[in-house]
């Protein structure tokens, strides 16, 4: 038995969760059936790409390269700005159904390029362009061809030719909720070129509906030299701490519509969901909460990368014991993992953790492997 096939024993044990994280966030939720509430069940118009960035979903979230617990309450994903963009790329961009002259169809390239059947392992390949992205040259060009025609892509385009950001995200697990995570951004292209990377947490909005009254939130923690921590906090997923090398501002906001933008309306909260769009796009510092806290968080990170070179940052998403410290951490509660140090670029990624020692030999499950490998019942069923 290696170490992957005991880490999934032991899932199917229900010794340890380790699918309790994974790769389970969308990369697209807007326009769908699952958020449609519309008299004629157009969900293609009620929820659009254009409303994506300031409304608050109900049931799903959505992200670049990011990862969730398997009911999808607190996630984790990137977002990008090249400086040229209109918008903050939050999220992947396509055309709806009649859009498309061969129907719903994603214009962005990414790769899959690793996951571990436990998910103790993750990687995921995407390129941004360095020039503005052609979101609205894509919809018109596909709305002017048959479906005789081929489609017209992202490097149709010409958005590719200047060259283009190589991110690529990669998860390692030490713990089922112990979480290493690396994203690379390889500049592609003949010049330097800066990208705004926003490595994001945040909690679905589950409070707005009526149906559940607790509140989750995130805040800053206290951090150590040359490391940023966010906290999170849940009635039923517990703590959570986002260490953050390197970052430079912590941001906050709250998983709430911009109802002033979307439909005129007055915003039930001060801050709201693109808040992070409008600080890092229009430099607006106002809509960033002071007070350091909400219920969605960002550490932004501005790289100047030379051509042909790489930069990473590190993270790590980790439960906190309820003592209030990291599991099996012996920093202090607030500090640096592991007395203040990372793991060396090369730990995170390349492969799963080391073999453990051979576990002892156990009679087979008495429930069929098909069964879920976890509780359900103790946890929420709605939200």
């Amino acid at each position: 038995m290696n170490a992957e096939q005991f880490r999934v024993d032991q899932n199917n044990r229900r010794e340890k969760r380790w699918h309790l994280w994974g790769p389970y966030l969308a990369e697209r939720a807007w326009g769908t059936v699952r958020e449609d509430y519309s008299a004629n069940g157009d969900a293609w118009n009620y929820f659009p790409h254009e409303h994506a960035r300031s409304r608050a979903y109900r049931w799903s979230e959505d992200g670049i390269g990011g990862i969730s617990d398997y009911k999808q309450r607190l996630c984790f994903a990137f977002a990008f700005w090249n400086e040229r963009d209109a918008f903050l790329k939050e999220r992947l961009f396509g055309l709806t159904n009649p859009q498309g002259n061969h129907g719903e169809d994603v214009k962005e390239i990414y790769f899959y390029t690793d996951n571990t059947p436990s998910h103790s392992f993750m990687q995921m390949v995407y390129r941004y362009p360095i020039a503005a992205f052609s979101y609205d040259e894509l919809v018109v060009a596909n709305r002017e061809r048959s479906r005789f025609d081929p489609e017209f892509e992202l490097d149709d385009s010409g958005a590719l030719d200047d060259g283009f950001f190589q991110i690529e995200m990669a998860y390692a697990k030490l713990e089922p909720d112990d979480i290493f995570i690396r994203a690379t951004v390889t500049n592609h292209s003949p010049n330097a070129a800066a990208l705004h990377l926003l490595p994001t947490l945040w909690f679905r909005n589950t409070w707005s509906w009526g149906r559940d009254d607790c509140r989750p939130n995130v805040h800053a923690g206290l951090g150590a030299k040359d490391v940023a921590v966010v906290e999170a906090s849940h009635d039923l997923l517990g703590e959570y701490r986002l260490f953050c090398e390197g970052a430079g501002d912590l941001l906050f906001t709250e998983n709430e519509s911009n109802a002033e933008r979307l439909w005129g309306a007055r915003n039930r909260s001060a801050f709201v969901k693109d808040a992070f769009h409008d600080f890092v796009v229009h430099g607006q510092n106002e809509v960033i909460n002071p007070a350091r806290t909400g219920t969605k968080a960002a550490a932004h990170y501005r790289l100047l990368i030379p051509p042909n070179e790489s930069h990473a940052i590190r993270l790590r998403l980790r439960r906190l014991d309820g003592s209030g410290s990291a599991r099996g951490s012996r920093a202090p509660s607030g500090g640096s993992p592991e007395g203040g140090s990372f793991p060396p670029p090369g730990d995170v990624g390349g492969g799963p953790p080391p073999t453990p020692p051979e576990p002892t030999p156990v009679p087979p499950p008495r429930y069929p492997r098909r069964v879920p490998p976890f509780d359900q019942s103790s946890l929420d069923a709605n939200q």
